[in-house]
C-alpha cells in the first residue's frame, strides 16, 4: 500500500493568508490526492480518467460515451483518445444501439482490470477516508457535493 503523503512545512515564520482559502485547501488536496491515485494505479497502465471510465461503464452496461463524457465532465474530442486505449487494450467493446449511437460493455478480459482497479482505488481511499471519522467524512463528502452543484447550476 502507498501511504499518503504529508505536505511539505514551509519555511520558519512564513505565514501563508492561502491556508486559511477553501479553494486553495481543495487544490491542494486534489493535488495530493490524485498522485497518490496515479501511483496506486501506475502497474495497471491505466490513468484515473481511464479508470473512471472503466467503473462507470461496469456500473452502466450500455452506456454511451456522449454518457460518459457527461457525467466526467470530459469534452467529446478528450473523450476519444481515452476511449480507444480502452478499446485497443480489450477491455471495452461496442455495440450498436441506434443510428451513430454504441453501447459500451466491460469485456471479458476487461473485468479482471476492472476487479483490479476497484481493488487499488478502494485501498487509495482508505488511506484518506480512514482519517476521518464516519460524520466526518458525511459532512465533507456532502459539502464537497454542494460545491459542485453551485458550479453546475450557475453554469
Amino acid at each position: 500500500m502507498i501511504a499518503p503523503q504529508t505536505a511539505p512545512a514551509g519555511p520558519a515564520g512564513l505565514h501563508n493568508p492561502l491556508d486559511a482559502l477553501l479553494g486553495y485547501q481543495l487544490r491542494r488536496a486534489s493535488t495530493v490526492m490524485m498522485a497518490h491515485l496515479g501511483a496506486a494505479l501506475a502497474e495497471t497502465g491505466l490513468t484515473p480518467t481511464e479508470a473512471s471510465i472503466l467503473l462507470l461503464i461496469d456500473a452502466n452496461p450500455a452506456c454511451t460515451q456522449s454518457d460518459l463524457g457527461r457525467a466526467l465532465a470530459i469534452k467529446r474530442a478528450n473523450m476519444v483518445p481515452l476511449m480507444s486505449g480502452l478499446l485497443k487494450r480489450g477491455a471495452v467493446e461496442r455495440a450498436p444501439v441506434d443510428g451513430r449511437s454504441q453501447a459500451l460493455s466491460i469485456t471479458a478480459n476487461g473485468q479482471a482490470l476492472v476487479a483490479d482497479v476497484r481493488n487499488r482505488i478502494h485501498r487509495h481511499e482508505q488511506c484518506f477516508q480512514g482519517q476521518f471519522d464516519a460524520k466526518a467524512l458525511d459532512a465533507m463528502i456532502a459539502g464537497l457535493q454542494l460545491i459542485r452543484a453551485t458550479v453546475q447550476d450557475e453554469a
